[in-house]
């Protein structure tokens, strides 16, 4: 392998093989590179994939990293590249027993535990007033993230008052858990550690497997994530970690920046690689970073450099009040757009969100386009909730949390009452809710208006399940779509909005397509379980899909990772940058800084700091001082026009002189038929899901959707058998079987 276009120490790291060795790479170094030429290698030399582990900590990073070192000319196959959350799923499903769990146990997102913590909270009689649902999500996770159960908490926290309400709230939101067959994500780290550490001949396994283990960001690592790490390398100890001690900006999230300050503690012997050269920013924008990270105490010595020019300075502008602040960045993207920039190379990376409200106003009266980056991703939208939840109960009948959420979508006329008289009759029957509910002398006693279709929920989930292996995960979508009423309920409708959730759930399917098509290609079958764990372990990092020609939106925590030729960070004051809190502390304090250098470190070409002298923020005015940062700054770097007062001057044809315009449009005078895609995937669907293989004989050829071409050899009232091409001798339900005449 040719590594001569690699500078000296990504050289260096990348034909390390053996013996444990700590990257530093600091922002824009390359480290991807760096890592995939070294899995590379170490494959040319002879290291099979199987025994290499990779750990990202986004799917999208997984997944760009596995297709660099295949373009490198080497194959991944049988080489684990995954997030520490698939790690976790992919042992966790192999030995279920080992964690307690049944096979098919499901993972339970945000949105779920919301729902479960409220459930608990009402049964147990907990005021949501005076203990909101978030705080005891946040303080039960960061209790799972130090591997403290609910006894370990009470027993560390002591019995008062508040302990007493939250060890009860954590040990049945566990209790829970289990009887539904779930885990939520911290589960499935804290678990594989537990299977791991208490099951030496599993640990053995995943030793002897994993000779070669790789982790980037490592600076975001928990203490479970470091304890896994450590276990699986202890033998072989051939461990390279990957980080910069400069970005660890999620100890708010459980990362421990000791981590990677100690891997020489905890790896004696560790060889350390610095990556310093930086090939993303200009040299003012570097020294910028560095005068204000330098003074972090905690942090691993290192500066970064640059063969690029000095480039343009760094302009700072501190203004009148907030919403001057606003318009002045605005007419700042307005100005250098005209000087033939594209709206997509402006980034507004600001400290909260509550900051966005008047940058959007701003960049509305200028006509700006932008987006903001959402905290939600496609599949989290309630439409597609609500099907996940119907293919989650498909995988696992158990999970009462998908029940709940399904048992009135669509409308069913299932009231609260009757719902808490079936879950109490399921309780004493010992049963699922689902199974309870599926009983036809429960469905009987059930509301008259609500038999049929209840009725038809069931029989359809049944089905699903009976013949999951014989379908593609699209089939049973479509089946659910369809078959459940669910989309007929949203045609029914009839408005705009409902149109609009039917796009969404088609839009899914082509999510779905690609997923198996994917699995497809690499040789393997698609199973609805790992799909529904890829909808589960979809982070944040991977939700960022940059949309041509808008400004961009977002805070600094989301903008790690990502770059842009401008940057825009507003706010810089104390007590929203230095947050006030962090101002309490040094570890607080030097935790914003590392913000503050990611931010900066997202610039590419130029760097615009403001501030504003009075800020209202929360429903609240006051006036601010500079930030600390501001004054940590190396003044050589500072454009000395920028540092003032900005005053808005009226010029003709606007604010700052920008002149407005209109756009004529040009109307068809030919009517015209558009090509309707919906109406035509309405139409796929509903075709699929009606599949019945009631015209059917024997001799008759037929085309499986997953299967592929077959003989017809027999058939009954409910069955039909037929022999593949693919996968030999099949009997399939009628009423679902994807079947085609040919």
């Amino acid at each position: 392998m040719n590594l001569e276009h690699l500078n000296i120490e990504k050289r260096k790291a990348a034909v390390h093989m053996d013996g444990p060795l700590l990257i530093l790479a600091g922002a824009g170094s390359g480290k991807t590179a760096t890592m995939t030429h070294r899995i590379a290698y170490m494959i040319e030399q002879g290291v099979s994939p199987y025994n290499i582990l990779a750990v990202t900590f986004t799917n999208k990073a997984a997944q760009e990293m596995r297709e660099r070192v295949e373009k490198l000319g080497v194959s991944c196959r049988g080489m684990w590249i995954l997030t520490f959350h698939s790690m976790s799923l992919r042992i966790l499903r192999e030995y279920f027993e080992a964690a307690g769990y049944g096979k098919n146990f499901v993972v339970y997102d945000t949105v779920d535990q919301k729902a479960l913590f409220k459930n608990i909270l009402k049964d147990l009689n907990v005021d949501t007033k005076d203990y909101p649902v978030n705080y005891f999500a946040s303080i039960i996770s960061k209790e799972k993230e130090a591997d403290r159960g609910p006894e370990e908490y009470l027993q560390r926290e002591g019995e008062n008052f508040r302990s007493k309400i939250i060890y009860r709230v954590y040990r049945e939101y566990q209790t829970r858990l289990k009887k539904n067959n779930a885990m939520d994500f911290d589960d499935l780290l804290r678990n594989a550690l537990h299977v791991l550490r208490d099951n030496p001949v599993i640990l053995e396994e995943y030793r002897s497997r994993f000779r070669y283990i790789m982790v980037d960001e490592y600076q975001d690592t928990n203490h479970i994530q470091y304890q896994i790490i450590k276990l699986l390398a202890k033998e072989h100890k051939n461990i390279c970690v990957v980080g910069d001690d400069d970005q660890c900006i999620y100890e708010w999230r459980g990362a421990d920046i000791r981590n990677i300050l100690d891997f020489e503690k905890d790896f004696p012997s560790a060889e350390v690689i610095k990556l310093e050269q930086n090939y993303r920013s200009y040299g003012n924008i570097l020294a910028a970073a560095h005068s204000v990270i330098k003074n972090n105490k905690g942090r691993k010595d290192k500066k970064l450099w640059t063969n690029r020019d000095e480039g343009d300075k760094i302009v700072y502008s501190r203004l009148e009040n907030d919403k001057e602040e606003a318009r002045y960045i605005a007419g700042e993207i307005s100005f250098l757009e005209g000087a033939k920039r594209s709206y997509d190379d402006f980034a507004i990376l600001y400290r909260t969100n509550a900051q966005s409200r008047l940058f959007e106003e701003a960049l509305k009266k200028r006509g700006i386009p932008y987006q903001i980056l959402s905290g939600f991703s496609f599949y989290e939208r309630k439409e597609t909730k609500d099907m996940i939840s119907y293919m989650r109960l498909v995988s696992n009948p158990e999970d009462e949390m998908a029940f709940l959420r399904v048992i009135n979508e669509p409308k069913r006329g299932i009231g609260a009452k009757t719902i808490e008289k079936l879950r109490a009759l399921a309780s004493v029957r010992g049963e699922s809710l689902l199974t309870t509910v599926s009983d036809p002398e429960i469905i009987a006693g059930l509301p008259a208006k609500s038999r049929d279709s209840v009725r038809n929920m069931t029989e359809t989930l049944e089905l699903c399940r009976r013949e999951k292996d014989n379908l593609r995960i699209l089939d049973i979508y479509d089946n659910l779509m369809v078959r459940t009423g669910y989309m007929k309920a949203l045609e029914d409708e009839n408005t705009v909005e409902a149109e609009g959730r039917i796009e969404n759930l088609l839009d899914f399917k082509s999510f779905i397509y690609d997923f198996e098509k994917e699995k497809s290609e690499a040789g393997e079958t698609a199973t609805l379980e790992e799909f529904l764990e890829k909808v589960a372990t979809d982070g944040d990092a991977d939700k960022y899909e940059s949309e041509s020609g808008k400004v961009t939106l977002m805070t600094m925590h989301s903008a790690k990772g990502l770059e842009f030729p401008v940057v825009f960070m507003p706010g810089m004051e104390d007590g929203l940058f230095p947050g006030h809190r962090a101002m309490d502390s040094e570890e607080g304090l030097e935790e914003e800084r590392r913000l503050c250098y990611v931010g900066m470190t997202r610039a590419k070409e130029r760097l615009f700091l403001t501030s504003a002298a009075y800020r209202v923020l929360y429903g609240r005015g006051d006036y601010t001082r500079e930030s600390k940062f501001m004054r940590e700054l190396d003044p050589k770097v500072l454009d000395p026009a920028g540092d003032m007062v900005y005053v808005p001057k009226k010029k003709a044809g606007g604010a700052l002189g920008v002149d407005t315009g209109s756009l004529d449009g040009f109307a068809s005078k030919t009517p015209y038929k558009p090509y309707d895609p919906l109406s035509r995937a309405k139409a796929a669907a509903k075709q699929n899901a009606g599949a019945s293989g009631d015209n059917l004989a024997p001799g008759d050829m037929v085309r499986h959707g997953k299967f592929g071409e077959g003989l017809v050899l027999e058939t009954d009232d409910k069955t039909v058998t037929v022999m593949f091409d693919s996968v030999g001798r099949k009997k399939l339900a009628k009423g679902i079987a994807p079947l085609k005449k040919i």
